[in-house]
């Protein structure tokens, strides 16, 4: 049975319900940070920097991040490249979004994977073996998983490993495998 996690449904409602400035507080990440998923102005809006796409022990297990060490995660509920994830959706769930040169890749992280595509609002979302790519307005500091396994907006929400899957805590183990007892 997969874990319910209402975090995320909180935070869509706070957002709902007209908590512009709680959301806002859950968008401004670490103090000082500013970038995709966690609010707050860019230093420069002529020419944001590349996204990077890396790779970190996270507690769920080996998974991307970016270049601040921020998860990343896929949305179930996305169908191939397109992402479905729009209002305040994505704002407890922002893009990671690319624009200008291609992500850089560094880490266990796959070069051939990285892909973009757009966005109902024109924006390009950067993929990652044909899954759009998110963070969690949740995570507060680098390594942060809080948004692992939620579910919401109609589906649910995983860290991706550097071949491209979902790291799904909850999937039933491989048949054949022991539960070390």
């Amino acid at each position: 049975m997969k874990r319910i996690h209402i975090l995320g449904g909180v935070l869509a409602a706070a957002l709902l319900a007209g908590g512009g400035a709680a959301l806002g507080s859950a968008l401004a990440g670490p103090a000082g940070a500013t970038g995709p998923g966690y609010g707050g102005t860019p230093t420069t809006l002529s020419a944001p920097a590349a996204p990077q796409i890396g790779s970190a022990a996270l507690a769920p297990g080996t998974a991307l991040v970016d270049g601040a060490g921020r998860a990343l995660y896929l949305f179930e509920a996305d169908t191939g490249t397109t992402s479905t994830c729009t209002g305040a959706c994505a704002q407890v769930w922002p893009p990671l979004l690319a624009s200008g040169p291609a992500p850089a890749v560094t880490g266990a992280a796959q070069a051939s994977l990285v892909g973009t595509s757009p966005r109902a609002d024109g924006t390009l979302q950067v993929t990652y073996h044909g899954h759009p790519l998110y963070y969690f307005a949740g995570d507060k500091a680098p390594g942060d998983v809080t948004g692992q396994g939620i579910h919401n907006f109609g589906g649910g929400w995983y860290v991706v490993t550097p071949a491209g899957d979902e790291i799904d805590d909850d999937a039933p183990a491989p048949s054949g495998a022991t539960g070390g007892y």
